[in-house]
């Protein structure tokens, strides 16, 4: 099975984004042939104010990035991770942060809002406020491909192991996870974030991160970008380089196999964490 992430530098123009996504896509289906196409988090859409991006935000089923993602699927039998999408939530000031997923044949088949919200000051002194625009959800969220079991988890998720532990105990061999990575936190903490939840886990983490700057408000907010995948060891066996392209890892079933042979943590484990 062969996972190829999207990594993209979105702006507030949602077509054109669409645009380079898309044909970003096609490159790596006619490169690579994956089975699986990862997006990141604000795929459509990144850099706008609170208000540009509640307005911006569309119902689901339904929008640009919606079908984009759907009719790709279709079209060329490949299951699609479609990032995160800005869904529109009736009679609410408030959107969700919402990963849709798409089979074959651009059947919807799984739908992860965002639980942990962004709420930080960062190292530089820049203030983030997501709960201010963003829903969180409250749900786990797995889907099947080929065989095996992916769970759903989006961006500042990461930290919370809790989240991941679930995912864990559901059964899953992959956890996919779309972000948009501040450069300052990522810098230190992505890659250590990532293996660690492949180890805990003893799973294939796929981590597509947006990458580049956009001036929101005259403050400049960059993204970290260097999307990666780590397999259930810990090693990253794919890694993206600085600006927009693609970056595609083989999944083993028997790697997944042979680290939870070695070390059965699910047999040992003695304490609940509900």
């Amino acid at each position: 099975m062969k996972i190829s992430m999207i990594q993209n530098h979105a702006k507030p123009d949602r077509a054109a984004n669409l645009a380079r996504v898309e044909a970003l896509m096609e490159e790596a289906v006619k490169t690579d042939s994956p089975d699986l196409i990862v997006l990141t988090e604000y795929f459509e859409l990144y850099g706008t104010s609170v208000a540009e991006k509640l307005a911006a935000a569309q119902p689901a089923p339904g929008g640009e990035a919606y079908a984009m993602a759907r009719d790709f699927a279709r079209k060329h039998g490949v299951y699609v991770h479609a990032g995160t999408i800005m869904e529109r939530v009736e009679g609410e000031n408030r959107i969700y942060n919402t990963s849709f997923v798409f089979d074959r044949n651009g059947a919807e088949v799984a739908a992860y809002r965002k639980i942990h919200m962004f709420d930080i000051e960062t190292p530089d002194g820049m203030v983030f406020r997501e709960s201010d625009s963003v829903k969180p959800g409250d749900e786990i969220v797995t889907y099947d491909i080929d065989g095996m079991k992916v769970g759903c988890a989006i961006c500042y998720d990461i930290r919370f192991f809790e989240l991941f532990l679930q995912l864990e105990r559901a059964g899953c061999d992959i956890i996919v996870l779309p972000a948009a990575f501040t450069l300052q936190t990522g810098k230190d903490h992505w890659e250590l974030l990532a293996r660690a939840r492949a180890v805990e886990t003893q799973t294939y983490f796929v981590a597509c991160g947006q990458t580049g700057t956009n001036i929101v408000d005259g403050v400049a907010k960059a993204c970290y970008g260097h999307s990666l995948v780590v397999d259930p060891w810990g090693h990253v066996i794919a890694r993206a380089s600085d600006g927009e392209g693609f970056v595609t890892a083989r999944i083993e079933p028997a790697q997944i196999k042979r680290v939870r042979n070695l070390i059965p943590m699910t047999k040992h484990r003695r304490l609940a964490c509900n």
